[in-house]
């Protein structure tokens, strides 16, 4: 199993239109069958900051969603509303509430 947490700091006043791209994102990926879990938070001490929590079959199965059409021309939008992208973490999941039916 492969998992992210994706940071993303957005352009001053530009979260909450972020925000809104991802869950179309998100919304997406509910019939991609390598996505276990992706889950867009609001950085509560940052008003500019948002967390992307992924866990996915295989680091293969995300690097195929990034392809996807519909994903490439969400990247286009988004693109414009982000400052910064350093912060995150990879990390490969194990289990836990939310992950129990997985297996990698």
């Amino acid at each position: 199993m492969y998992g992210r947490f994706g940071k993303i700091k957005t352009h001053p006043g530009k979260r909450d239109e972020m925000v809104e791209i991802l869950l179309r994102a998100a919304d997406g990926l509910s019939e991609f069958e390598g996505c276990y879990l992706y889950v867009v938070n609001k950085d509560k001490t940052d008003p500019d900051t948002i967390w992307v929590m992924e866990a996915w079959r295989s680091q293969d199965d995300h690097r195929a969603s990034l392809a996807l059409a519909e994903t490439q021309a969400m990247i286009a939008n988004a693109r414009p509303l982000i400052a910064d992208l350093s912060g995150g973490m990879e990390f490969n999941p194990v289990g836990g509430k939310g992950l129990t039916d997985m297996t990698d």
